[in-house]
Protein backbone atom coordinates (compact mmCIF):
# COMPACT_ATOMS: atom_id res chain seq x y z
CA UNK A 1 0.00 0.00 0.00
CA UNK A 2 1.34 3.42 -0.96
CA UNK A 3 0.60 6.05 1.68
CA UNK A 4 0.63 9.55 0.22
CA UNK A 5 0.68 12.69 2.36
CA UNK A 6 0.99 16.28 1.22
CA UNK A 7 1.24 19.53 3.15
CA UNK A 8 1.12 22.96 1.58
CA UNK A 9 4.13 25.26 1.53
CA UNK A 10 1.78 28.10 2.52
CA UNK A 11 1.23 26.61 5.97
CA UNK A 12 4.54 25.90 7.70
CA UNK A 13 2.74 24.52 10.77
CA UNK A 14 1.24 21.56 8.91
CA UNK A 15 2.69 18.20 9.83
CA UNK A 16 2.37 15.25 7.42
CA UNK A 17 2.40 12.91 10.44
CA UNK A 18 -1.18 13.98 11.15
CA UNK A 19 -2.12 12.31 7.85
CA UNK A 20 0.34 9.42 8.00
CA UNK A 21 -0.40 8.10 11.49
CA UNK A 22 -4.07 7.14 10.88
CA UNK A 23 -3.16 5.73 7.45
CA UNK A 24 -0.42 3.58 9.01
CA UNK A 25 -2.94 2.27 11.52
CA UNK A 26 -5.39 1.49 8.71
CA UNK A 27 -2.73 -0.43 6.78
CA UNK A 28 -1.48 -2.29 9.87
CA UNK A 29 -5.02 -3.42 10.76
CA UNK A 30 -5.22 -5.07 7.33
CA UNK A 31 -1.72 -6.53 7.35
CA UNK A 32 -0.51 -4.42 4.44
CA UNK A 33 3.11 -3.57 3.80
CA UNK A 34 3.45 0.17 3.21
CA UNK A 35 5.64 2.59 1.31
CA UNK A 36 5.35 6.25 2.25
CA UNK A 37 5.47 9.22 -0.12
CA UNK A 38 5.43 12.76 1.28
CA UNK A 39 5.40 16.12 -0.49
CA UNK A 40 5.52 19.68 0.77
CA UNK A 41 3.99 21.64 -2.09
CA UNK A 42 0.75 23.17 -3.29
CA UNK A 43 -1.72 20.78 -4.93
CA UNK A 44 -1.26 22.35 -8.36
CA UNK A 45 2.53 22.52 -8.12
CA UNK A 46 3.18 19.19 -9.82
CA UNK A 47 6.75 20.18 -10.67
CA UNK A 48 7.68 20.14 -6.97
CA UNK A 49 5.49 17.17 -6.03
CA UNK A 50 8.35 14.76 -6.65
CA UNK A 51 7.06 12.11 -4.23
CA UNK A 52 3.73 12.04 -6.09
CA UNK A 53 5.55 11.57 -9.40
CA UNK A 54 7.59 8.73 -7.87
CA UNK A 55 4.41 7.11 -6.53
CA UNK A 56 2.74 7.21 -9.96
CA UNK A 57 5.84 5.71 -11.54
CA UNK A 58 5.82 2.89 -8.97
CA UNK A 59 2.10 2.34 -9.59
CA UNK A 60 2.74 2.06 -13.33
CA UNK A 61 5.32 -0.66 -12.58
CA UNK A 62 2.82 -2.41 -10.23
CA UNK A 63 5.13 -1.98 -7.26
CA UNK A 64 2.03 -1.00 -5.26
CA UNK A 65 -1.49 -2.42 -5.23
CA UNK A 66 -3.35 0.43 -3.57
CA UNK A 67 -2.81 4.17 -3.13
CA UNK A 68 -4.17 5.59 0.13
CA UNK A 69 -4.50 9.29 0.92
CA UNK A 70 -5.99 10.99 3.94
CA UNK A 71 -8.33 13.13 1.85
CA UNK A 72 -8.95 13.56 -1.88
CA UNK A 73 -7.54 17.10 -2.04
CA UNK A 74 -4.16 15.83 -0.75
CA UNK A 75 -3.63 14.13 -4.11
CA UNK A 76 -5.54 16.11 -6.72
CA UNK A 77 -5.83 19.75 -7.75
CA UNK A 78 -9.17 19.40 -9.57
CA UNK A 79 -11.89 16.96 -10.60
CA UNK A 80 -10.30 16.62 -14.03
CA UNK A 81 -6.92 15.83 -12.49
CA UNK A 82 -8.53 13.22 -10.22
CA UNK A 83 -10.35 11.56 -13.10
CA UNK A 84 -7.28 11.34 -15.33
CA UNK A 85 -5.12 9.92 -12.54
CA UNK A 86 -7.72 7.42 -11.36
CA UNK A 87 -8.12 6.18 -14.93
CA UNK A 88 -4.37 5.65 -15.17
CA UNK A 89 -4.29 3.79 -11.85
CA UNK A 90 -7.22 1.63 -12.94
CA UNK A 91 -5.42 0.84 -16.19
CA UNK A 92 -2.43 -0.43 -14.18
CA UNK A 93 -4.67 -2.42 -11.84
CA UNK A 94 -3.95 -0.19 -8.85
CA UNK A 95 -6.74 0.80 -6.48
CA UNK A 96 -7.23 4.19 -4.84
CA UNK A 97 -8.82 5.11 -1.52
CA UNK A 98 -9.22 8.19 0.67
CA UNK A 99 -9.16 7.36 4.39
CA UNK A 100 -11.66 10.03 5.48
CA UNK A 101 -13.84 9.53 2.40
CA UNK A 102 -14.55 5.77 2.28
CA UNK A 103 -16.99 6.22 -0.61
CA UNK A 104 -13.95 6.94 -2.81
CA UNK A 105 -12.46 3.45 -2.58
CA UNK A 106 -12.19 2.30 -6.20
CA UNK A 107 -11.73 -1.32 -5.10
CA UNK A 108 -15.35 -1.46 -3.88
CA UNK A 109 -18.61 -1.46 -5.91
CA UNK A 110 -19.65 1.82 -4.25
CA UNK A 111 -16.29 3.38 -5.03
CA UNK A 112 -16.55 2.37 -8.68
CA UNK A 113 -20.01 3.94 -8.80
CA UNK A 114 -18.62 7.16 -7.34
CA UNK A 115 -15.84 6.99 -9.93
CA UNK A 116 -18.47 6.84 -12.70
CA UNK A 117 -20.27 9.84 -11.21
CA UNK A 118 -16.94 11.65 -10.93
CA UNK A 119 -16.32 11.00 -14.63
CA UNK A 120 -19.72 12.52 -15.48
CA UNK A 121 -19.01 15.56 -13.29
CA UNK A 122 -15.60 15.99 -14.90
CA UNK A 123 -17.13 15.86 -18.38
CA UNK A 124 -19.65 18.52 -17.40
CA UNK A 125 -16.85 20.60 -15.89
CA UNK A 126 -14.91 20.37 -19.17
CA UNK A 127 -17.94 21.53 -21.15
CA UNK A 128 -18.61 24.43 -18.77
CA UNK A 129 -14.99 25.56 -18.98
CA UNK A 130 -15.08 25.37 -22.78
CA UNK A 131 -18.35 27.33 -22.87
CA UNK A 132 -16.91 30.04 -20.62
CA UNK A 133 -13.78 30.30 -22.76
CA UNK A 134 -15.80 30.59 -25.97
CA UNK A 135 -18.14 33.19 -24.47
CA UNK A 136 -15.17 35.16 -23.15
CA UNK A 137 -13.59 35.18 -26.59
CA UNK A 138 -16.85 36.29 -28.21
CA UNK A 139 -17.23 39.07 -25.64
CA UNK A 140 -13.64 40.21 -26.19
CA UNK A 141 -14.16 40.21 -29.96
CA UNK A 142 -17.32 42.33 -29.57
CA UNK A 143 -15.25 44.81 -27.56
CA UNK A 144 -12.74 45.00 -30.38
CA UNK A 145 -10.02 42.98 -28.66
CA UNK A 146 -7.64 40.93 -30.78
CA UNK A 147 -8.13 37.18 -30.25
CA UNK A 148 -5.13 34.89 -30.52
CA UNK A 149 -1.42 35.56 -30.78
CA UNK A 150 -0.43 39.18 -31.43
CA UNK A 151 0.88 39.94 -34.94
CA UNK A 152 4.64 40.01 -35.41
CA UNK A 153 4.42 43.72 -36.17
CA UNK A 154 3.30 44.26 -32.56
CA UNK A 155 6.46 42.75 -31.11
CA UNK A 156 8.71 45.10 -29.11
CA UNK A 157 11.26 46.78 -31.37
CA UNK A 158 9.76 45.56 -34.64
CA UNK A 159 8.42 48.97 -35.70
CA UNK A 160 11.83 50.51 -35.01
CA UNK A 161 13.79 47.93 -37.02
CA UNK A 162 11.41 47.27 -39.90
CA UNK A 163 11.97 50.44 -42.05
CA UNK A 164 15.76 49.99 -42.05
CA UNK A 165 15.54 46.26 -42.69
CA UNK A 166 13.08 46.71 -45.56
CA UNK A 167 15.33 49.40 -47.09
CA UNK A 168 18.39 47.14 -46.79
CA UNK A 169 16.54 44.31 -48.52
CA UNK A 170 15.50 46.68 -51.31
CA UNK A 171 19.09 47.91 -51.70
CA UNK A 172 20.39 44.32 -51.84
CA UNK A 173 22.68 44.75 -48.82
CA UNK A 174 20.70 42.32 -46.65
CA UNK A 175 19.35 38.93 -47.68
CA UNK A 176 15.85 37.88 -46.76
CA UNK A 177 17.19 35.08 -44.57
CA UNK A 178 19.42 37.51 -42.68
CA UNK A 179 16.53 39.97 -42.35
CA UNK A 180 14.19 37.30 -40.99
CA UNK A 181 16.80 36.25 -38.45
CA UNK A 182 17.34 39.85 -37.35
CA UNK A 183 13.60 40.42 -36.89
CA UNK A 184 13.04 37.05 -35.23
CA UNK A 185 10.44 35.91 -37.76
CA UNK A 186 10.15 33.24 -40.45
CA UNK A 187 11.09 33.88 -44.07
CA UNK A 188 7.49 33.21 -45.15
CA UNK A 189 6.26 35.88 -42.72
CA UNK A 190 8.89 38.29 -44.04
CA UNK A 191 7.78 37.63 -47.62
CA UNK A 192 4.17 38.34 -46.67
CA UNK A 193 5.13 41.62 -44.98
CA UNK A 194 7.13 42.70 -48.01
CA UNK A 195 4.25 41.76 -50.33
CA UNK A 196 1.80 43.71 -48.17
CA UNK A 197 4.08 46.72 -48.30
CA UNK A 198 4.39 46.52 -52.07
CA UNK A 199 0.61 46.21 -52.44
CA UNK A 200 0.12 49.25 -50.23
CA UNK A 201 2.61 51.27 -52.26
CA UNK A 202 0.93 50.25 -55.53
CA UNK A 203 -2.47 51.19 -54.14
CA UNK A 204 -1.23 54.66 -53.29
Amino acid sequence: MALYARVSTRDKDQDPELQLEPMRAYAAARGWEVAEYVDQAAAGDLAHRTAWARLLADAARRRVDLVLVWKLDRAFRSTLHALATLRDLEHHGVGFAALTQPELDTTSPTGRLVFTILAAVAEMERELIADRVREGMRHAARQGAHIGRPPVTARPGFARQWPAVRAAIGAGTLSRRQAARRLGIGTATLARLLADGDSGAAGR
